[in-house]
């Protein structure tokens, strides 16, 4: 009998990866720097505070999802950045 090791990758781009990767506390350190990147922004951001506002539909149709993340930029200033 053999034994196949699986790996261990995470897909970035499917639901699962992408909120694994900057969707917990554990790494909200990958999402403050990933924004600061990806916008356009005065001051960067160096905090994160996550709202799970994520509601699952009962069938395929109702299926929605919203995720609030709630930013503090070095100015002590705080805004909602993503509301998907």
């Amino acid at each position: 009998m053999y034994m196949t090791v699986k790996e261990r990758y995470i897909d970035p781009f499917t639901d699962f990866g992408f909120k694994w990767l900057f969707g917990t506390e554990e790494h909200k350190d990958l999402l403050i720097s990933f924004l600061n990147d990806l916008l356009d922004i005065e001051s960067p951001i160096v905090d994160v505070t996550y709202k799970n506002l994520e509601k699952m539909g009962v069938n395929i149709v109702d299926r929605r999802a919203i995720f609030d993340i709630y930013c503090t930029d070095e100015n002590d200033n705080k805004e909602s950045k993503l509301n998907n």
